[in-house]
């Protein structure tokens, strides 16, 4: 008797044993899952220079931004990977195949819009191939630039991203597939009359162009929120180059504040422009040469110096190096040139230099070990002066192009953070007033400031010209809808 009843009170401790197991295993996956629940709703900061964060922390969040761009984020918040936001369901009405076109940011602004434009028709979006063909001639698949798996997964609660078609699918668009261009500057109802019939025609459809297929104004809240989502929070820079990048600013930044000059003065803006000042007959002969022989630069017989007086040319390093005297920046300010090859190499840059002996650019401070893998690559060269120009203290565009644009509504995002941008209409104007005598060098120095006193980047209104969207503000430069009143992203919940 006593052997059984010891039985028993074994059996029974086991019993309690097994449950209280039981029990534990439970409680510690509601925590798990209650933690995982909290991190989806945590306030997004800015987490990384390729906009891997977000938030609407204002100068918090844009203080975290620049911290993580230098490399002194937390480790400890890199130890394990953030929670999936839930999976949206829905049935879709078809595939998105996208060819991006041109260079780094205008495809940036181009993948915003196709992710918006799938979303809004209930397309699953294939990851989108780069331009291959341009004048950069950049072979770099979207992974050799964007961290693809964030891609994906930071935005899965909006709508699927797959990162090729299904087998049948892709057997069958090799002998057909519908391809097109959206039409320029389209709002929504295009899309929802135009095309989504298309796409649940074809099942595939292929769009051969993404820059500026989207409209700047009058699109509702929810689409004009998720272009920022994208650009600021989905659109994630390779660990490779966010490690040389953060390389990049930490140097820059133990050296004290640095401001960046993005030198738009290279080849293919100056033939695609036809803005020719200060170039020799044969280096205009040159550009011309190069205009004509690029059959999608529409623009052929181009005015240069009429281009010029319209503001609508880049300023060239000898009339930028003014410029910044003028704005009372001092020969020892520490200048990083965010640009590719200027045309005219070191000659052209001799006076810039002579006035700004602190000039440099990632491969003076960079090996050419570490440049290596990045040679050849225009696209990703431009992801590490995109990171360097966001976490800079004053950023100044001499053209404003795509990069300048888009780098401004960034830096808009992170707390209004200084963009000077610059009038090239007035400024053309005064130099020549100046380099002809009719002004000295103080009132030219003031009239330039004076020029310029509302365009540091502070919150303004964009720019609204109805059936001109060229003309008027460009929504990346400034996506007020988006942005909360010290940046970051607007909560509209």
């Amino acid at each position: 008797m006593v052997a059984v009843g010891g039985g028993g009170a074994r059996r029974r401790r086991a019993w309690r044993w097994a449950m209280r197991a039981v029990a534990s295993a439970v409680v510690w996956t509601a925590v798990v899952q209650v933690a995982s629940i909290a991190g989806l709703f945590r306030p997004r900061v800015v987490a990384d220079c390729g906009g891997g964060g977000g938030g609407k922390g204002g100068g918090g969040a844009a203080a975290a931004g620049l911290a993580a761009l230098a490399g002194e984020d937390g480790a400890a918040a890199r130890l394990s990977p953030p929670a999936l936001v839930p999976k949206r369901i829905y049935k879709s009405n078809g595939y998105l195949l996208v060819t991006c076109n041109g260079g780094l940011n205008q495809m940036r602004a181009g993948i915003c819009d196709m992710v918006t434009i799938a979303r809004h028709l209930n397309l699953t979006l294939v990851v989108p191939e780069l331009d291959k063909r341009s004048f950069w001639a950049d072979p770099s698949d979207f992974g050799d630039i964007f961290d693809v798996d964030h891609f994906i997964n930071s935005l899965r609660d909006e709508l699927m991203i797959v990162k090729e078609l299904p087998l049948k699918l892709q057997l069958r668009t090799k002998k057909k597939l519908y391809s097109m261009p959206p039409v320029s500057w389209s709002n929504e109802t295009y899309y929802l009359k135009r095309i989504l019939p298309l796409a649940r025609k074809h099942k595939v459809i292929h769009f051969d162009k993404s820059d500026a297929r989207l409209a700047n104004n009058g699109l509702p809240i929810q689409l004009q929120m998720l272009r920022c989502r994208v650009n600021f929070e989905a659109l994630k820079f390779t660990p490779q180059i966010e490690a040389l990048g953060r390389k990049l600013i930490s140097t820059l930044q133990r050296s004290g504040q640095f401001v960046v000059l993005h030198l738009r003065y290279e080849m293919d803006m100056l033939s695609f422009s036809g803005c020719t000042h200060g170039c020799s007959t044969k280096e205009t002969e040159e550009l011309t040469k190069m205009r004509y022989a690029y059959p999608w630069w529409k623009e052929k017989e181009i005015d240069s110096e009429v281009k010029r007086l319209q503001g609508l040319c880049p300023l060239t390093p000898e009339e930028i190096t003014l410029v910044l005297k003028a704005l009372g920046f001092t020969k020892d300010t520490l200048i990083y040139i965010a640009s590719g090859e200027i045309y005219g190499g070191e000659r052209r840059l001799a006076v810039l230099k002579d006035a700004y002996p602190k000039l440099v650019r990632k491969e003076k401070i960079l090996s050419p070990d570490e440049l290596r893998p990045f040679q050849n690559h225009s696209t990703q060269m431009a992801a590490l002066d995109y990171m360097v120009s966001l976490a800079s203290d004053i950023f100044i565009p001499s053209y404003d192009g795509n990069m300048a644009r888009v780098v401004e509504g960034h830096r808009r995002y992170m707390g209004f953070h200084k963009t000077i941008g610059l009038d090239r209409k007035k400024l053309v104007e005064l130099l020549d007033l100046f380099q002809g005598g009719a002004l000295s060098w103080d009132e030219f120095s003031d009239a330039v400031k004076e020029a310029h006193k509302s365009r540091m980047g502070q919150p303004t209104e964009r720019k609204v010209i109805p059936g001109q969207p060229k003309e008027e503000d460009y929504f990346y430069a400034n996506p007020q809808e988006c942005l909360g009143s010290n940046g970051g992203l607007r909560d509209i919940s």
